[in-house]
């Protein structure tokens, strides 16, 4: 669901490990915005290689021209490793770039973990959230709680707007 806001969110300045098809490098946020004409999709997902989180990985993958015509670059976080992002790349033959946050600093600041249910047990996980920023850094588009399958389609027709 979308939330639209008038408080200004700027994109934090964190140095962060990412990775993609040519191995991994340590970068700024900022940084990989420079790779867009238009801005930044981040978006979180709670674990590598599991059904959903790899149904919308390859539906990044599989709108890549399309968000990129947009003007957009996508990064994917989780809180796994670098070498389980590696394995995962390779894996689902992904063309985007993923971003290791073991330590949570990420997903802390986006206040993506809540309590979640799992097997009648709650439990401490990354609930399927987007953040879209514009070239000027700021965000114009906050997505939480998605659905895996539906969510490109949803971001695709917020950007065409």
């Amino acid at each position: 669901m979308l939330k639209n806001s008038n408080e200004t969110i700027t994109l934090p300045e964190f140095t962060v490990t990412v990775v993609n098809t040519q191995g991994e490098q340590q970068t700024t946020l900022p940084n990989l915005m420079a790779g867009s004409d238009k801005g930044l999709i981040i978006y979180f997902y709670p674990k590598d290689n599991t059904p959903g989180c790899t149904v919308q990985a390859v539906d990044f993958t599989a709108n890549f021209d399309k968000l990129a015509a947009l003007g957009y670059r996508v990064i994917g976080v989780s809180r796994d490793s670098v070498k389980s992002h590696g394995n995962f790349i390779a894996k689902q033959s992904l063309n985007i770039d993923l971003i290791s946050d073991p330590d949570e600093v990420l997903c802390k600041h986006f206040d993506v973990i809540k309590e979640k249910m799992l097997y009648g047990k709650t439990h401490l996980g990354v609930v399927r959230s987007t953040f879209v920023y514009d070239k000027n850094a700021q965000m114009i588009g906050s997505f939480r709680n998605v659905k895996a399958k539906e969510h490109v389609d949803q971001l695709l027709e917020f950007l065409s707007n």
